[in-house]
């Protein structure tokens, strides 16, 4: 009986998130000598191109196997449900993509750099990719409550929670004594250093395009997320 629900996908989702796991978090911690050696643009163009396929090729298997193994929970026909998945997963947005701010630096148009961020949403968290992910795992585990969806949601935290230690520790390598001030007026738990009265938040940094870019693409997501559901139905995976 328990063969009968822990089907393959699960270990070979773990696999996968493995793999994405040594290769984004691998090729962060050689960032410093790739950029030495090929030079910046050419190196966030690697990072792009090992990232970006791997990444889509996980979220094809997750929507193709995510109702696979054991039906932990069934919650999708109460009301409210399906209000607070959507609004949860566009919060999320909101936290994961804070990168987005220097685009010209993420297509490689502009020389990319390392940034020591200290305004906006970073205020909320140090780590609000982290808290996206987060926010995101939690309300479409909630939704879907299958076990192959909790074995994906634990699998991503995971690697978030070390991407919080892995990141501040290239910080502290790069900037130092710089980056132990921004530390502390930060914190990775969001509102807390706000809380602690470490931090203020100012809702005028809110203002700028890339907020407003960030919730436009959330928007056109929620509207193309059944065409995309239906074009990954059709990858034989």
């Amino acid at each position: 009986m328990f063969s009968d629900w822990l089907t393959s996908s699960h270990f070979i989702m773990i696999g996968l998130l493995f793999g994405f796991a040594i290769a984004h978090s691998g090729l962060a911690a050689l960032r410093p000598r790739g950029e030495q050696l090929i030079g910046p643009r050419l190196y966030r163009v690697l990072f792009a191109l090992v990232s970006l396929p791997f990444a889509v090729v996980l979220i094809i298997y997750f929507f193709n196997h995510r109702y696979d193994g054991l039906q932990l929970w069934q919650v999708q026909g109460l009301p409210g449900v399906m209000p607070l998945v959507w609004t949860l997963s566009g919060i999320s947005f909101l936290f994961l993509y804070p990168a987005t701010f220097n685009l010209l630096e993420v297509a490689a148009i502009a020389k990319p750099q390392v940034h020591l961020f200290e305004t906006g949403i970073i205020r909320i968290s140090r780590h609000p990719q982290m808290v996206g992910q987060v926010i995101w795992c939690l309300a479409h585990t909630l939704w879907i409550g299958t076990s192959f969806t909790l074995v994906t949601s634990i699998g991503l935290v995971l690697h978030h929670l070390f991407a919080v230690w892995h990141g501040d520790r290239r910080m502290k390598a790069r900037y130092g004594e710089a980056f132990d001030a921004v530390k502390s007026r930060t914190s990775v738990i969001p509102f807390l250093a706000i809380a602690q009265g470490r931090q203020t938040l100012k809702w005028d940094e809110f203002l700028r395009p890339a907020y407003l870019g960030v919730t436009l693409f959330t928007l056109g997501f929620w509207w193309a997320h059944p065409l995309l559901m239906r074009a990954t139905s059709n990858v034989p995976w």
